[in-house]
């Protein structure tokens, strides 16, 4: 930063005497900045000059006895490229000026338009102006390294998705084989033994498929959020019968719904209408919902679900009369693994609410939730309609 009270070393290299000499006198003409100007009248005496000592800025005539032209600013600038460039010249060239700037001098002047003002002005602008270039470029760089960090942070990450996914993939297959051949061995002894009512292993043998059709779907949950993370998660549109898919899924909700006492409502704005999506990603979004809201239920209350068929959108509405969430949880309750601090034994993995909005983003969608503790929830999914 220029003050008043420091001292601007100028290097003058101009081999004209005369001209020389005026500009010392403007120099010492001015009261407002002190100067220091040092005076020689050759290119290569300016680059020993600049090897020797540093100066604040360079005032350059065009004309020299061993150098001609424009030449002469990329030479000055490869031995000091911090040194601000004024260009004398005794001619008013506009494209000369220009060119000059592009060849990296901050500033051109008309000698015989020069006095102390102008001369002064045109030094403190050089000088800030490189200054200022100088920070930009010290910015820009920062700005780059810092890029440069993210996106080797962002390619790493993408690969540890990328090995979570394939590990997730792997596990979820190694678990699923024997877990069917449990489950195979559980139907075919509960199928020997259906006569024995009064058997408590046929019991048993029921805990063992539920137990094994739980973990099943919790290995369906990991696969899905691994895709997702890994940016697998294929979205397939095809044209469907929304209605009729919510249908099914709610006649399959009702047996949960029914042991707990609940009143399970499906309505719908308008029948049978098509729409373009992906039926399984659409069946985690109601399923995963719907259970949720039976899950967390009261006994005895009502869960309603809505289909509601706007002009370019479509709203699945999911309420339930539950012990609701609380503020704090509200603003993690999509993230993988986290439950509410009000859940208390209710079962669950935490994925499930990470999955339906990967499958609402998927269809180009949002999800909302508005939920008071004690009262219950209500989940909004609106998916644009791309018919």
């Amino acid at each position: 930063m220029i003050t008043a009270t420091s001292t601007l070393k100028i290097l003058l290299i101009e081999d004209n005497l005369a001209e020389a000499r005026l500009l010392k006198e403007f120099i010492k003409l001015t009261k407002s900045q002190n100067f220091s100007l040092v005076h020689v009248q050759r290119l290569q005496d300016g680059i020993n000059q600049l090897n020797s000592e540093k100066y604040d800025v360079i005032l350059l005539d065009l004309t020299l006895p061993d150098s001609q032209g424009l030449v002469s600013i990329p030479q000055l600038l490869q031995q000091n490229p911090s040194n601000p460039i004024i260009v004398l010249t005794n001619t008013n060239d506009e494209e000369l000026a220009i060119e000059a700037v592009r060849q990296g001098a901050q500033d051109y002047l008309v000698k015989r338009h020069i006095n102390p003002d102008t001369l002064v002005r045109s030094v403190r602008y050089a000088i800030e102006r490189k200054q200022f270039l100088e920070q930009l470029h010290q910015v820009n760089q920062t700005l780059a390294t810092k890029v440069e960090g993210k996106t080797t942070e962002l390619l790493k990450s993408q690969e540890i998705n990328q090995l979570k996914s394939e590990f997730v993939s792997m596990l979820s297959h190694d678990i699923r084989n024997p877990l069917n051949t449990i489950l195979l061995a559980a139907g075919l002894l509960q199928k020997h033994n259906e006569g024995l009512t009064n058997d408590p292993d046929i019991n048993y043998l029921q805990l063992i498929r539920s137990a094994i059709k739980n973990v099943s779907n919790l290995l369906d949950e990991a696969s899905l959020i691994g895709k997702s993370d890994s940016g697998k998660l294929f979205y397939e549109s095809q044209t469907l019968n929304l209605e009729k898919l919510c249908y099914e899924l709610v006649e399959q909700s009702q047996l949960a719904a029914q042991e707990k006492q609940l009143c399970l409502i499906f309505t719908s704005s308008e029948h049978c209408f098509e729409f373009v999506g992906d039926e399984i990603l659409l069946t985690h979004i109601i399923a995963n919902l719907l259970n949720n809201a039976i899950k967390y239920a009261i006994p005895g209350g009502t869960v309603l679900f809505e289909l509601i068929k706007q002009e370019k959108t479509v709203i699945l509405k999911f309420q339930d009369q539950g012990i609701g969430i609380t503020e704090a949880d509200q603003k993690q309750l999509f993230q993988p693994f986290h439950r509410g601090q009000n859940v208390g034994i209710i079962p669950g993995s935490g994925l499930g609410l990470t999955i339906v909005k990967q499958c609402v983003i998927a269809h180009g969608g949002e999800i909302t939730v508005d939920s008071q503790v004690g009262v219950g929830s209500t989940f909004t999914v609106t998916l644009p309609i791309n018919i």
